[in-house]
């Protein structure tokens, strides 16, 4: 049997690290992985930050992009990290609006999502609303992201995985699952990542239903 409390001596280990590099959440760690892995950013790019809140991936997303580059962070809950000026903050609910009070940066070249539910005790209820947020932020990548852009969203593995593999696999030329490190040992969570955003096919939509 593993020892939790092993694993969460690990995660104050990120969490301490990432407070001393001066962001508010260890989830910076797991960002950086992707992009280590998969170059997600480049200077003067445009991003969409969903779930944004406490503000770490829009951090790591406004340096990786530069002073040229716009983020635009979103999320239900308020940001209270103070952010570079680069960084546009909206408070919305994401599940209660429609694509064009997303698009003051659009078309955006990388569409993220660290979103996820406010957890119940019930994996199955869980599993459900995580794979609903990650279909959501397909939606907005579907709506407002430009063609060869990226993607990245965070489930929580459940029998969705199969479904939400090949939405991505049909909208972009590469698809990868990425768990970094700094992801607890007892999560589910894992990241959907899409490369290339293929050219958009007439009538495509990501199904999603409020």
């Amino acid at each position: 049997m593993k020892d939790k409390r092993r694993d969460y001596a690990r995660a104050d280990v990120h969490a301490r690290a990432a407070r001393a590099q001066g962001y508010p959440a260890r989830s910076v760690f797991k960002l950086e992985e992707i992009d280590r892995r998969c170059r997600i950013f480049r200077g003067g790019q445009r991003v969409l930050d969903l779930g944004a809140a406490p503000g770490s991936w829009s951090m790591f997303a406004s340096q990786r992009v530069g002073a040229s580059g716009r983020v635009l962070a979103v999320d239900r809950s308020e940001i209270e990290q103070v952010l570079a000026a680069n960084v546009r903050v909206l408070q919305l609910d994401l599940l209660e609006i429609e694509a064009a009070a997303l698009a003051e940066f659009a078309p955006y070249d990388v569409v993220m999502s660290d979103m996820a539910p406010n957890t119940s005790g019930s994996k199955t209820r869980d599993q459900a609303l995580s794979e609903q947020l990650c279909m959501r932020a397909l939606w907005a990548a579907d709506n407002l992201g430009r063609e060869g852009s990226h993607f990245v969203a965070k489930l929580f593995m459940s029998d969705a995985f199969t479904e939400l593999k090949r939405l991505l696999v049909q909208r972009y030329t590469e698809f990868r699952t990425i768990r970094p490190p700094a992801t607890r040992t007892q999560s589910s969570e894992v990241f959907l990542v899409g490369l290339g955003r293929k050219p958009a096919v007439a009538g495509e939509s990501t199904p999603f239903q409020p």
